[in-house]
């Protein structure tokens, strides 16, 4: 992996993006992985993407985090897949990570109950609830969707 990522970096990429894309790492394995990246590769061009299969993708990241990675792909309401591995959950949710990084005192910058709305107004038109623990906790109530005038 390193290797391969060093390379690329060599080509051009302005970023690797370490993948845990069927959702089955844990904490030691992002060590681990990290440990031997981090040997060739500056962590600022590191990024890392989750699948929170066993519900192990916000670890995951928090231990990222510990190794100075600011980089972390998430995605709304925990949307996506992994088409060619059968029974891997969606990506991490964003405000899953959010709500996490919101609690650390990192600032984002992000909106996370624009985020909460967002999950639920996709989610709604797919007809499934969303991936994200704190979507579900936070659910906007139908009285104030109706209330918005954007909808």
């Amino acid at each position: 992996m390193a290797d391969v990522a060093s390379r690329l970096l060599d080509l051009g990429c302005y970023e690797i993006s370490l993948g845990d894309t069927i959702g089955v790492a844990t904490p030691a394995d992002i060590q681990r992985l990290l440990d031997v990246a981090l040997k060739t590769i500056p962590v600022e061009r590191l990024a890392l993407h989750c699948h929170d299969t066993y519900g192990q993708a916000l670890a995951n990241i928090l231990t990222a985090l510990d190794y100075g990675m600011a980089t972390i792909d998430a995605s709304v309401g925990g949307l996506g897949g992994c088409p060619y591995a059968p029974g891997a959950s969606g990506n991490v949710a964003t405000e899953d990570v959010l709500y996490m990084l919101n609690g650390l005192g990192i600032e984002t910058g992000v909106d996370l109950d624009k985020i909460v709305e967002s999950a639920w107004f996709i989610s709604d038109i797919l007809g499934r609830p969303p991936r994200s623990k704190l979507a579900m906790a936070k659910r906007p109530s139908p009285a104030r969707a109706d209330a918005d005038p954007a909808r």
